[in-house]
């Protein structure tokens, strides 16, 4: 086997999900508010064209430069920094997801460079053009850029729901995934509820309107948030189409998961009722302050929405073809014979100060399987994880890793490399000695073997589902059973 063997990057105490998470969760939040801005732009050029609103057209030219300046300075900023980090952190997930659709991210950049053009030209001529081609400016920029979240979520939701592409390993089989649809309308509500959002903020910073002015403003804009009714729908249908073991861990089954779904779910429910009264009661007024409030709250169902879409997807980055760690389902049984971090040919920080070869041979398992989900002492960090543990325990847990939190891919390498892993983790907690014995023992690595053996090399939602099946045919056997008596 050829594993392709990457340099790896140490974030310290952060882990280096959470890198990825934090810098994913702003980006999406500023592009999703662009999406909804241009397409909240073209309804109030079309409102100040027919008349319908004296004051749409001094909105629009300044909530534009509000677009430009989160959209086109913090969001290409954000979207470079994820493709930085991603690169850094998870080389052979974006080596896949290019390699399967680099015509599909050509065209979302295709249209990129159309929603920058058409933006900079609204903000360079825009107050002198006429209202027509103003409106088309504006369109051409509202399309480009809601046909980047196009591309963009068909090959995002493929990571999650690859369905037909698994068979036929083609384009269209994997962009048009059972997820792609509710997804796509789901972001699409998001991004105009955000719009709207950060359109009564700008309203309200207005200096040369009287209250009554800013009112009328704020109840055009409230009505971006009506389709977030639709929001309850749109989630079931998502729950509905993604594989149950995922659908579980939201539903209970993780404590994070359900806690950053309950996040996401308080804050939408919060703004929603906020909207309903808003459009119910015209005569209502939400000055700054509460807009700040309703903008944050998006922000915390945003990142609670990320968190969740990213972890159900545990333990793959792919689903069926790549773990969390970048290693592949037949990677995973090859190790199991052969061996992987042995063969890893980059050096270790520190190294000259690791004692002996089977430490650093502990420490490469730990870089190449466990690091990207943990830290040493940090965030999620595994000393800590592992502390009250007796050796005999880290060494089951860790072979039935799959078992043990089925969540998190199986262990992929031989007896000698997993206890070369425990050693290093023992020597860690007792504080990097300057010697430290060898740990060969015949009969340890027999066990470790064992313990390996019995679980193999299938995920863990393998294992659920073989749990499940058996369970399901004992049943139905005491029932017949009790049926013959």
């Amino acid at each position: 086997m050829d594993f392709p063997f990457y340099p790896s990057n140490d974030f310290g105490p952060l882990m280096k999900g959470m890198v990825i998470g934090g810098v994913g969760i702003l980006h999406v939040f500023l592009a999703q508010f662009a999406i909804g801005g241009g397409i909240l732009l073209c309804v109030f050029q079309w409102l100040a064209m027919t008349g319908r609103s004296k004051l749409a057209r001094e909105f629009v030219d300044g909530y534009f430069r509000w677009v430009v300046l989160i959209s086109f300075v913090l969001g290409a900023l954000t979207g470079v920094s994820i493709w930085l980090t991603t690169i850094q952190i998870s080389p052979r997930t974006i080596g896949l997801m290019v390699q399967e659709f680099h015509w599909l991210w050509a065209t979302e950049w295709t249209f990129f460079c159309l929603e920058v053009a058409s933006g900079y030209a609204f903000y360079r001529y825009g107050k002198v053009l006429p209202d027509r081609t103003r409106l088309g400016l504006r369109m051409s920029y509202s399309i480009a850029s809601w046909m980047s979240l196009f591309w963009i979520n068909g090959i995002l939701s493929w990571q999650l729901t690859p369905a037909g592409w698994l068979e036929h390993r083609t384009v269209w089989s994997g962009f048009f995934n059972p997820s792609f649809w509710p997804s796509l309308l789901f972001r699409t509500i998001t991004a105009l509820a955000e719009a709207g959002l950060f359109a009564c903020l700008i309203i309200n910073l207005a200096t040369n309107w009287t209250r009554e002015q800013k009112q009328t403003m704020l109840h055009r804009a409230f009505y971006f948030l009506a389709p977030m009714a639709l929001m309850p729908l749109v989630g079931a249908w998502y729950f509905a189409v993604v594989p149950d073991d995922s659908r579980r861990w939201v539903m209970g089954e993780s404590v994070a998961m359900t806690m950053f779904m309950t996040l996401g779910v308080g804050a939408s429910m919060l703004i929603g009722a906020y909207a309903v009264v808003m459009l119910v009661n015209r005569r209502n007024f939400i000055n700054a302050m509460t807009s700040l409030v309703l903008i944050v709250l998006a922000v915390g169902a945003t990142a609670g929405g990320e968190f969740v879409r990213e972890g159900m997807r545990k333990p793959y980055t792919v689903r069926n073809v790549l773990y969390s760690n970048s290693i592949t389902e037949a990677d995973a049984a090859e190790m199991r014979c052969n061996g992987g971090a042995a063969r890893d040919p980059y050096p270790l920080k520190n190294e000259a100060s690791i004692p002996n070869e089977q430490l650093r041979l502990g420490a490469k398992v730990y870089r190449m399987q466990c690091s990207i989900c943990h830290t040493e002492e940090g965030a999620n960090g595994l000393l800590g994880l592992v502390r009250t543990w007796t050796p005999s325990q880290v060494r089951l847990n860790i072979a039935q890793l799959q078992r043990t939190k089925p969540f998190m891919p199986p262990f992929a390498g031989t007896a000698a490399e997993l206890e070369a892993l425990v050693q290093w983790l023992a020597w860690r907690e007792a504080g990097n000695p300057t010697d430290w014995e060898v740990s060969a023992e015949p009969e340890v690595l027999k066990t470790i073997q064992g313990h390996l053996d019995e679980v193999g090399t299938v995920s863990g939602i393998a294992l659920m589902q073989q749990n499940e099946a058996a369970a399901r045919i004992r049943h139905q056997d005491e029932r017949n059973q009790k049926g013959s008596r």
